[in-house]
């Protein structure tokens, strides 16, 4: 038996190839050509490689939790206090209304509104990529309490569901053509109410 021919493709880069598809498409509107045309596969080495469109979602999706949990744990860890780090990760996207960026929304929170409560995989994988940003949040409200910016007897769980929601809905109204200036009101609104 001969061996196949060696991959000659960085399955890293196919698979954001494939991510950037599911971005902008939605997991059930994207098709498989326009998957294959983005990573530059043919069909036989997409499902060689990947085994299915639903393997390669999952993958995909995985690969933007992993690096979005990454970046907001890290910036997290360098804030020098968790009420600065909440400020600018919603002050940081409010700056992005109008762009490019603002138009695509958010992978996770687009795949969770598309999936819903779907039975299988990748609407399990969407909602657990919710809960992968929702416990950053929690990380977040814990060390504010700890610093005296969040009352010590509120729920951290809540109020962690509470970000998330309000993330949610802001990168929804910036997908939706909101300005910087409306979307910066309403998320120092938000903000305000974990201080009360």
């Amino acid at each position: 038996m001969t061996r196949g021919r060696p991959i000659a493709y960085s399955p890293d880069e196919a698979t954001d190839a494939a991510m950037r598809v599911f971005w902008a498409r939605g997991y059930e509107s994207a098709s498989t050509r326009e998957l294959l045309e983005a990573m530059r596969l043919s069909r036989s080495s997409l499902y060689q490689a990947f085994g299915s469109k639903e393997q390669l979602f999952l993958k995909a999706i995985g690969r933007y939790r992993e690096s979005l949990v990454r970046r907001l744990e890290r910036q997290l860890d360098a804030a020098p206090s968790a009420m600065s780090f909440l400020e600018a990760l919603f002050r940081d996207t409010t700056q992005e209304a109008g762009s490019d960026r603002a138009a695509l929304g958010c992978l996770i929170f687009n795949s969770a509104s598309e999936l819903g409560q779907q039975d299988g995989l990748p609407s399990q994988h969407a909602r657990q990529s919710i809960a992968a940003i929702t416990a950053v949040f929690q990380q977040a409200v814990e060390r504010a309490q700890v610093e005296g910016e969040i009352a010590p007897e509120r729920d951290p769980s809540v109020l962690a569901s509470y970000l998330t929601m309000g993330m949610a809905g802001l990168r929804t109204l910036l997908k939706s053509g909101a300005d910087a200036d409306q979307a910066g009101q309403t998320a120092a609104l938000l903000l305000n109410g974990l201080r009360r």
